[in-house]
């Protein structure tokens, strides 16, 4: 194992330390109990905390500021960060109209947010959750009851968040998120595996001709163990599950999003995308919206994931909305 890093128990605290002193003038750092906020006062808006292992760097704390996320409560590698971060961040974000819980379906994230949010609430803190889980691969994986949430996180936290900045009430931004989820699907595929520190080794192995179809982000078993093939066939083969599952007909439009893992550089994810395009023109679905790049990561796992949103006026005016945070950043 190859890793600039200090000490296996540094390594998130140290990470987090970084990225506060990169961004002060987005986040500010809690270090006991660990959480990063908003540098600027939530007063009269509904705060958004979202949270999860570490490893899946841009999420959750590159997504807080206008826009976007209020807090966000990072675990150790890959493992559930706990109620207590998660209560002292609801604190440091509670502006008097509530705080909604944007979870990731894996048991660990939903049983803690859930423990939470009980705790808010015997301090009078109004809390309400949604769990996101959008992989079309499996029904049920390593650390999940149903499917898991991935890549469609992003999407929500930015429309959900978009609701927030404008001012929209705990009810309101809940019902947005849930549109968000109704007709947000994710699909990933691995070429590599990763290396959580803590192991020192990757956590699954493939051959030089062999890559994982249906990967989740921590690495979890997919669909199908099968040979490599080219971009477009790779694309395809992500496509299908997730348009059947979405319904997609002749003249819809979406946001379609193309994610890499962590290792898998621009160059290639740009190739990934041109045919993502070009199969829903084929199908007659627009694509109304793009997003390009590493947002939900997998340590260094060189691999890609690609999500789809069946997209109305509305959800397209809020993903137009400015955003400013250290990941993502527009119209503003």
């Amino acid at each position: 194992m190859k890793k600039i890093m200090n000490a296996v128990a540094d390594i998130v605290r140290e990470s987090c330390e970084g990225f506060a002193l990169a961004h002060a003038d987005l986040v500010r750092l809690s270090t006991d109990p660990l959480f990063l906020c908003r540098a600027d006062s939530m007063s009269g808006r509904v705060g958004l905390l979202s949270g999860g292992g570490s490893g899946h760097e841009p999420l959750h704390s590159g997504f807080i500021g206008r826009g976007m996320l209020s807090a966000a409560c990072p675990g150790e590698v890959f493992t559930s960060p706990v109620p207590d971060q998660m209560l002292a961040a609801t604190k440091a974000i509670s502006g008097g109209k509530g705080v909604l819980y944007i979870v990731k379906n894996y048991t660990g994230d939903v049983m803690n947010f859930e423990l939470a949010a009980e705790l808010a609430a015997a301090e009078g803190i109004e809390v309400q959750s949604v769990v996101i889980g959008d992989d079309v691969a499996v029904e049920d994986s390593t650390w999940t009851a149903g499917r898991r949430g991935v890549g469609g996180t992003v999407l929500l936290e930015k429309i959900a968040g978009a609701a927030a900045e404008a001012g929209a009430d705990l009810a309101e931004v809940k019902k947005v998120a849930e549109g968000v989820m109704e007709n947000v699907r994710s699909m990933g595929l691995a070429l590599t595996g990763a290396t959580v520190p803590a192991a020192g080794k990757p956590n699954f192995v493939l051959a030089d001709d062999e890559m994982e179809l249906g990967i989740g982000i921590h690495g979890e078993p997919g669909r199908e163990r099968t040979a490599m093939k080219s971009a477009d066939e790779l694309v395809d083969a992500l496509l299908g599950p997730i348009i059947g599952d979405l319904g997609l007909g002749r003249g819809e439009e979406v946001i379609a999003f193309t994610n890499g893992m962590g290792g898998t550089p621009l160059l290639e994810l740009y190739v990934a995308h041109r045919q993502v395009v070009k199969h829903l023109e084929g199908l007659g679905v627009r694509v109304a919206r793009h997003l390009v790049g590493n947002f939900i990561t997998s340590l260094e796992m060189q691999g890609m994931s690609i999500t789809l949103m069946r997209a109305s006026a509305e959800q397209l005016r809020l993903w137009d909305a400015p955003v400013v945070t250290p990941a993502l950043r527009w119209g503003a």
